[in-house]
This record gives structure tokens, sequence and C-alpha cells, in this order.
């Protein structure tokens, strides 16, 4: 997947869609603790938007919602962490597809986690549902949507000729593309398990 190319368009058959406007990083916090009373062990979070709409904030504040272990950061360059609860909770699975496929996820071995966590994969929109859960199976779509005015533009490589952009190789979101940017999030519910709406 090339850095330039957008996220895959939703799978039909959703059960229901809810919209959430988030202004701040606040209201991202607040909405990740909503969704983590919700997950419980064997639940599959499909985490879909752009670079920089604020996917890796948002696992991280549902990390701290879900009382796990270890810093939760971005997984591009290892593919897949386990933070393991400190409580009684489920383990939390964080899973970046960006830079594999079926087969890549296939290493991975995901449905030995899978029962006994809650997996959140990231990019993985059309890639991981049918293998994890089945067509007939139960999961959450979960699109963050980065407010227009807070699209960032390319940057230009210092000492570089005009017109020339700066290669990104690094796909974490900074402090920069967080803070303050306003979001839509779009939750989707896929399956037997959420046939209704969770009340948020």
């Amino acid at each position: 997947m090339s850095a330039a190319q957008s996220p895959a368009a939703p799978i039909a058959g959703e059960r229901w869609s809810l919209e959430v406007i988030l202004e701040d990083l606040d209201a991202t916090a607040d909405f990740a603790q909503a969704l983590a009373e919700l997950l419980e062990p064997g639940a599959l979070l499909v985490l879909t938007g752009g670079l920089g709409a604020g996917k890796t904030t948002f696992t991280q504040s549902l990390g701290r919602a879900l009382g796990v272990s270890g810093m939760v950061s971005s997984p591009t360059f290892i593919l897949s962490r386990i933070h393991r609860s400190q409580g009684q909770g489920p383990d939390l699975v964080h899973v970046d597809a960006y830079r594999t496929d079926p087969e890549g996820l296939e290493s991975l071995d995901l449905t030995s986690t899978l029962t006994e966590s809650v997996t959140v994969v990231e990019w993985g929109r059309g890639m991981v549902e049918a293998a994890l859960v089945g067509v007939e199976g139960s999961w959450l779509d979960l699109e963050l949507i980065r407010d227009t005015g807070a699209e960032s533009t390319p940057q230009e490589s210092p000492g570089s000729n005009s017109g020339e952009t700066e290669i990104i190789t690094d796909f974490s979101e900074t402090e920069a593309d967080v803070l303050g940017a306003r979001r839509r999030a779009v939750l989707r519910g896929y399956g037997p398990a959420w046939a209704q709406p969770p009340q948020l």
C-alpha cells in the first residue's frame, strides 16, 4: 500500500452506523473510554483512517481505558504488539496492516490471541474481517476522518528545490498531527454480536 493510497471503502452489510464529532484529544479519550466499556474478549475493531487521522492516539486512549500495560504506540515497523491486561480485563492486541498483505497477517497468527483479547487492526479493512471472524462473524469498524480544515500540506525538505516534497518514511503520529485537530468518528457494527448500536 502506498502512502498516497486512501483507506479502503467500508464493507457492505453493516447493521448500523453512527457518527461522533471528536473536538479534541479529551473527546477522543472519552470516546475510547466509552467504547472500551463495551469491548469484551474476542472483540475485533478494524480501525481505518488516513495518515494523521488519529488512529494511534485513539488506540492509546483505548489501551488506557482497558488498563493494559506498556506504551501503546504505532506498530508500523513491528506489525503487531500485545499489551497485557493489568487487571481483570482483556489484553489488547494492536496490529498495523499498512505494510503487509493477507499472507503477512496470517503469519502473525492473530487467531491464537483473538478469543482472549481485544484486537485492534489499523489499515485492515477488507483484509482481516473474514480471516479472523468469518463472513458471518461480528466486528466493529471505526473510521477516523480528520477535519478538512486540519489537513496538513506536504512539507518541503530543507534545502530542496521548490516544489519537491519530503519523502515520509515514519508514519507514526506526531503531537502536531493530533493536538487540537477536530475529527469525525464513524462507527459501524457488523454481525450478530453488534446487531444494535451501542449507547455511547
